[in-house]
C-alpha cells in the first residue's frame, strides 16, 4: 500500500537516525542561508528555510519532544538573527508549536512521499504565518493581515522547495 497520506500503526512506523552533527549542521546553514540569501535575492524572502528543517526533522524524528525543543531553538536563533523588527520570541514561539505538531503528524503517517511532503508543509508555513498573524495581533497588538494571495502563493513555493530540500536530506540518515 503506498498512498501519499496512509494511516498506519505506531508500529509500522520507522524512526530515522542522523549521522552525528547532522541536525546541527541542517539547522545552521538553514539560518544562515536565511539571513543571507533575501539580501543578494529579494525574492527569496518568501523562503522560510529554518522552518523547512524545523518540519523535516519534525517528520523524520517523529518524537513530539525533541521536534517541540528543535522547533524552539531554531525559532529563537532566527529572531536573534532577525533584527530589531521582530521581536525575540515571536519565531520561537510559531516554530515549536509546528515542531511539535510535525513530530506529532510524522508518528502516525507515512511522510516519505513527496505529494504528502508537499501538502504538509504547505499547511504547517500558512499554519506557521497564522500563528506568527495571532502572536503580533495577540501578544503584541499589532495590526497585522490575516491571509491573502501571497501567503498562498510563498506556501505552495515553500511546499515545492521542500519535496527538493527533503530529498538532499535525506542523504545525511544513517543507514
Amino acid at each position: 500500500m503506498n498512498d501519499a497520506f496512509d494511516i498506519r500503526g505506531e508500529s509500522h512506523i520507522e524512526v530515522h537516525k542522523f549521522r552525528a552533527g547532522a541536525i546541527i549542521i541542517a539547522t545552521l546553514l538553514a539560518l544562515v542561508i536565511q539571513a543571507s540569501f533575501p539580501i543578494h535575492f529579494a525574492r527569496a524572502a518568501v523562503l522560510d528555510f529554518p522552518l523547512l528543517v524545523t518540519i523535516y526533522f519534525g517528520l523524520s524524528r517523529r518524537n513530539p519532544s525533541t521536534g517541540l525543543l528543535l522547533g524552539m531553538v531554531v525559532g529563537l536563533l532566527q529572531d536573534s538573527l532577525s533584527g530589531p523588527t521582530v521581536p525575540l520570541g515571536l519565531y520561537g514561539i510559531a516554530k515549536t508549536i509546528i515542531g511539535y505538531l510535525a513530530s506529532s503528524i510524522g508518528a502516525r503517517l507515512d511522510t516519505e512521499h513527496p505529494a504528502a511532503r508537499f501538502a504538509l508543509t504547505s499547511t504547517f508555513f500558512v499554519a506557521h504565518q497564522g500563528l506568527i498573524v495571532v502572536t503580533r495581533r495577540i501578544l503584541l497588538a499589532q495590526p497585522e493581515p490575516w491571509f491573502n494571495m501571497h501567503l498562498i502563493f510563498a506556501a505552495l513555493i515553500n511546499g515545492l522547495v521542500a519535496v527538493f530540500l527533503f530529498l538532499l536530506l535525506d542523504r545525511l540518515r544513517r543507514n
